[in-house]
């Protein structure tokens, strides 16, 4: 039976999620080209008909983290509600980008950081840049709302929000069978909130 020919995004995105599917469920040693294509049902030259090589693919995965994440934070933390609600929503969109693409953060770090791949390095140090200046926007708004304590260094607290996707894929790896979304943004926010409110 021949495998059906789709046009390329729609192949772009099936090899997209199954880079991700293929390191969230067997590690980054098993993404090679011929467990790609097999996760695919194509052959190993079409997927290279669709990304010219292994890096043309995380890039542009990294592009969907900044179309389908950042711009999302970003209107979070440009919106109308209370510093409290935006930092709740703005915390529980990042976990559930994650949890939804599960392997992206192994994924990007990894390939920078082993494989000293500038370009990647590059874009990923732009999207922390980009999520620290929309969450440090929020916490002064809380601050100036007299909610959170002023004295709080921003950029610690960013620091320690960014680590945030570390406990997530430990928490996932680990107690996956017992991993709930929801109760783990809750435990975030309390965390974070208690770092924040007023002594």
């Amino acid at each position: 039976m021949a495998t059906q020919r789709l046009d390329t995004e729609t192949r772009q995105i099936q090899i997209k999620k199954a880079v991700l599917e293929i390191i969230s469920e067997d590690g980054l040693a098993k993404l090679t080209t011929r467990n790609l294509a097999k996760k695919v049902g194509v052959s190993e030259g079409a997927i290279f008909r669709h990304f010219k090589n292994k890096n043309e693919i995380i890039l542009s995965i990294v592009e969907d983290v900044k179309t389908q994440l950042i711009q999302r934070q970003k209107v979070i933390a440009y919106g109308n509600k209370s510093a409290k609600e935006r930092l709740f929503e703005f915390l529980c969109k990042h976990v559930q980008y994650l949890v939804e693409n599960k392997g992206i953060t192994i994924l990007l770090f990894s390939e920078a950081a082993y494989f000293n791949e500038t370009e990647l390095k590059s874009e990923l140090s732009r999207i922390m840049i980009e999520q620290k200046k929309y969450l440090i926007k929020i916490v002064k708004d809380g601050m100036e709302e007299g909610i959170w304590d002023s004295e709080i260094k921003v950029d610690n607290f960013s620091a320690l929000y960014l680590g945030i996707p570390i406990s997530l894929n430990v928490e996932m790896i680990l107690n996956s069978s017992n991993f709930h979304r929801k109760d783990f943004c809750k435990n975030m926010i309390c965390l974070l909130e208690r770092i924040l409110e007023k002594k």
